[in-house]
């Protein structure tokens, strides 16, 4: 039976015979460059982009059948061909059997090995599988040692089909596309640079070379080359079963040219004889480059065993120093799951939605939660760039509160669409602040509210009911004041803005309309008349937290005014007794978005702090008791809130002739904000247990069985129950359902969520994925959609600044933590390492009785022998003195005993 186990603490894993689970992949990429996913057949893809495609685009339905994607033959006489990665037709057909290879995956950071052993040959082979730091290539080096008594005599060839072209191309243009392609053989290995490049950008003179080479571990070349595909694999033959190895045809000399064809990259080597122990190794190298020139280069770099396994090391230490927090707790495994999630917000970055074999998500383009909440681990483990990228990501907002969804890519890029599709998704206002929350807590830099940043503009208009005739592409992607200049507002105006206008935008039930979707992207039938109460709540609670900002910046650091652009002013002199009226307050989004629709004035007007810290207040406030006294559904010892209000203006969720309907969305976010009172979530949870959890599959279903295609509210309820965002336990709300809980406190309720992903995941035998959280679980608890999960950013953050409870405060590093008496070892320990502000920090929590949550306090803290202040229960070690520490690993003891 398949069983993770780790090996140590840095995340390295194993699993025996993973070639006999479906759908596994694992990612090794450049932080910036090559991105490549590999089976433990190494099967799957590696590509630059969308448009370069190094070999044939992988799907998670045909992973396991793109079998000879990377293979490496031995041809012998004893047993014919036989596969070090264990794709051959033999070995195929052993699969299963006694006679099958064993084999077993190690694995950490960025590389992958494999290890397979015939019985029958007297072999082992190792394949090593990384991508280095600095080349624009993969390696795959395999080191085969005879394991037998008799020598044993082989001839080796290397067979990587090249694609060579954009993912397009998978079927459109499938052939003409091969007849691009240039290939030649030279003393490395195998070039193909196709003259031209078909694409979704029209047809383009072609500027990469795609290859493949390869040198011994002593540094000898090939022997002999293939490089047509069609003649590798012979007429009736296959890539397991290829009739040139097979009959030993002979392969091309270097100098050889070959056009029109699709693309292999053979590399036969010359025959070999291993005695009893003995070993040798080939480094195959596979790769993209505009310099042709430099791939001799590219080869000396790995011309020796000693080097690659230098250059592995260097990836393995670069990885392992990028995700520079760890954990100690009574579950090593737990731990070791711990470091995978906290490596997952990596591995976001890098593949975002589009490049691992889950690539549902489109073509490569990242979406405008990802850049808010990827910012999110960021904050955690590396904060220098952070303060820069939120001032790039602010100039995405429009001057309406709505912002730019065609994201370029580079940091602060947004692209005009110019296709006349509105694009609004109502939540997209929420996020930027929750980020900025974060990042002035853990930073204390509230400079950065004041610094003044562009605003995005296009054709669209008026929150997208409206486009704007009078702007053309030579306007540019800048929102201009009458006299024509840039206007600029500060980061605290953007964020006012996604408020405000969302404050007003409102359906019948006065609250915020859901438009094209709102997180749920699935929720996108109900844009006529669909109201979001979950993300109502969550704007809410933003208000809130907008307010006691404001008041902290008066209070403590003397902020008197606010300036904003003049026009703003139409959504701050509304009376408090026209927010139930839901025609009033559209009219005042009216009125504000007519006279911004092309160009602002460019004014300005001074606006007092706590004046507008009351309204924003007073909104907050309003909204949670319209919620309240609206949305909540009661039942016998249970209760919970309405979510949405679907395309004919009817509530979704309650008790339906069909059967009880709730969604965890609308509860996440009213415990988040607020808005739910303590007996409120007590209910809630009471109800979410009752509900939606189902421990087997992963914890937290999103919402019950409707029973029905529900299409005025969206195409989720077209999925089959229990799949995707139709009722599956999808990792990202069940994440924000424990934070949320834990931020009220609730921390078993918390813990309960966050440990049932976490175990569910861990059982191989159900989720059936490597260490990690993925998107969700289907309805058999299977893993899926795995690493490019936002859930992962969440889970960690979760983790430190609830569950530890390490967290900024305007700068200052505070520690509260809510840890349960399970989640310390057997001496009553648990610690985290983790970076703040540039110092790097050991905190050991000491629970020396095991007490649970709620029956321990603080007793005191040390930093270095130092005694650390409490302030309200909490350990606080304060700015200046965190900036005073000097170089190394400071260590904080915070003992807990009892109340």
């Amino acid at each position: 039976m398949g069983a993770i186990q780790f090996l140590d603490e840095q995340g390295t894993f194993t699993i025996d015979n993973p070639e006999n689970y479906s759908g596994l992949y694992f990612p090794i990429a450049q932080n910036k460059g090559l991105k490549s996913a590999i089976s433990p057949n190494l099967g799957g893809d590696s590509k630059l982009h969308q448009n370069s495609f190094l070999l044939e685009p992988a799907s998670i339905q045909n992973i396991n059948e793109n079998r000879g994607v990377r293979n490496f033959f031995l041809h012998t006489a004893k047993a014919g061909l036989w596969s070090a990665v264990g794709v051959s037709a033999k070995q195929e057909v052993e699969k299963f059997t006694e006679k099958q290879d064993q084999s077993k995956l190690q694995a950490g950071f960025m590389w992958q090995q494999v290890t397979r052993t015939s019985k029958e040959l007297g072999v082992e082979a190792r394949v090593l599988s990384f991508v280095p730091l600095d080349f624009p290539l993969e390696v795959m080096q395999v080191t085969l040692k005879n394991v037998g008594t008799d020598s044993l005599e082989f001839t080796p060839t290397a067979a990587i089909p090249l694609f060579a072209r954009s993912a397009d191309n998978l079927r459109d243009h499938r052939h003409v596309t091969s007849l691009l392609h240039r290939i030649s053989i030279e003393e490395q290995g195998v070039y193909v640079t196709p003259t031209l490049s078909f694409d979704e950008r029209g047809h383009r003179q072609n500027e990469l070379t795609y290859f493949v080479c390869g040198v011994t571990g002593e540094g000898e070349l090939p022997e002999q080359f293939y490089g047509d595909l069609d003649e590798f694999v012979g007429e009736g033959g296959t890539l397991t079963n290829p009739r040139s190895l097979l009959e030993n045809r002979q392969g091309l000399a270097p100098g050889e040219k070959i056009a029109g064809k699709e693309a292999i990259g053979g590399l036969r080597f010359a025959k070999m004889v291993l005695a009893p122990g003995e070993e040798k190794s080939y480094t195959i190298l596979l790769g993209i480059t505009p310099k042709v020139s430099e791939i001799p280069s590219m080869v000396a770099a790995f011309d020796s065993k000693e080097k690659v396994a230098a250059e592995k090391n260097r990836v393995e230490e670069f990885w392992q120093k990028e995700v520079n927090v760890s954990y100690h707790t009574g579950n090593q495994e737990f731990d070791g799951f711990m470091k995978w999630v906290s490596f997952q917000p990596f591995l976001r970055r890098i593949y975002g939605c589009s490049f691992l074999p889950h690539h549902d998500y489109g073509r490569g383009g990242r979406g405008w939660r990802d850049l808010w909440q990827d910012c999110l681990s960021l904050l955690i483990m590396d904060p220098s760039g952070v303060r820069q990228m939120i001032l790039d990501n602010y100039g995405g907002v429009r001057i309406d509160g709505t912002n730019a969804t065609i994201i370029g890519e580079k940091q602060g890029e947004f692209i005009a669409d110019r296709n006349g599709i509105a694009r609004v998704w109502m939540d997209h206002g929420v996020w930027p602040f929750m980020t900025t929350k974060l990042y002035l807590h853990q930073t204390g830099d509230l400079e950065i509210l004041q610094e003044q940043v562009p605003y995005f503009k296009d054709e669209q208009s008026r929150r997208g009911t409206a486009l704007d005739s009078a702007w053309g592409e030579d306007y540019g992607v800048r929102q201009k004041t009458e006299a024509g200049e840039d206007y600029q507002g500060t980061i605290l105006e953007h964020i006012l803005l996604e408020q405000l206008c969302s404050f007003y935008e409102v359906g019948e039930h006065s609250h915020m309309r859901l438009r094209g979707a709102d997180w749920n992207d699935a929720l996108d039938m109900a844009s006529e008349h669909g109201e979001s109460v979950a993300f109502t709540a969550a704007y809410g609670g933003n208000l809130r937290d907008l307010a006691g900002l404001l008041r902290r910046l008066r209070e403590q650091y003397g902020w008197q005014k606010v300036t904003l652009l003049e026009e703003i002013k139409t959504l701050l002199e509304a009376e408090k007794n026209c927010y139930e009226d839901p025609v009033q307050k559209r009219q005042i989004l009216d009125t504000y978005l007519g006279k911004c629709s092309h160009a602002v004035s460019g004014n300005r007007c001074q606006v007092d702090i706590l004046a507008l810290a009351d309204q924003l207040q007073e909104m907050a406030d309003w909204i949670g008791q319209h919620i309240r006294d609206r949305e909540w559904i009661s039942g016998e010892g249970e209760g919970w809130f309405n979510s949405y209000y679907d395309n004919h203006k009817q509530a979704v969720e309650g008790y339906f002739p069909e059967g009880v309907r709730m969604m965890l969305t609308g509860q996440v976010f009213a415990i988040m904000s607020h808005t739910a009172t303590d007996a409120q979530v007590q209910d809630i949870c009471t109800s979410a247990d009752h509900y939606l959890y189902r421990k087997e599959i992963g914890g937290y279903r999103l919402n019950t069985d409707f029973h029905e295609v529900k299409l005025d509210l969206g195409r989720a309820f077209g999925f089959a129950y229990g799949e995707k965002e139709n009722g599956a336990v999808f990792s990202h709300m069940t994440v924000m359902y424990a934070n949320a809980l834990y931020q009220r406190g609730f921390a078993k309720e918390g813990y309960k969520a966050l440990q049932t992903l976490a175990d569910v995941a861990m059982n191989f035998e159900t989720s059936k994925i490597y260490p990690g959280v993925p998107e969700y679980f289907d309805a058999k608890g299977r893993g899926l959609y795995h690493y490019l999960t936002g859930a992962a950013s969440w889970y960690m953050l979760t983790f430190l600044t609830e569950v530890f409870g390490v967290k900024g405060d305007f700068g200052d590093l505070t520690i509260s933590p809510k840890l349960l008496a399970c989640q310390f070892d057997e001496q009553g320990l648990a610690k985290t390492q983790l970076t703040f502000a540039g110092k790097t920090f050991e905190i050991l929590i000491s629970n020396p009785k095991r007490l649970d949550f709620g029956k321990y306090e603080i007793q005191n803290g040390i930093c270095d022998s130092t005694m650390l202040s409490l302030t309200n229960g909490k350990v606080v070690l304060p700015r200046k003195t965190i900036e005073s520490l000097g170089e190394g690993t400071h260590k904080i003891e915070v003992m807990l005993s009892a109340k």
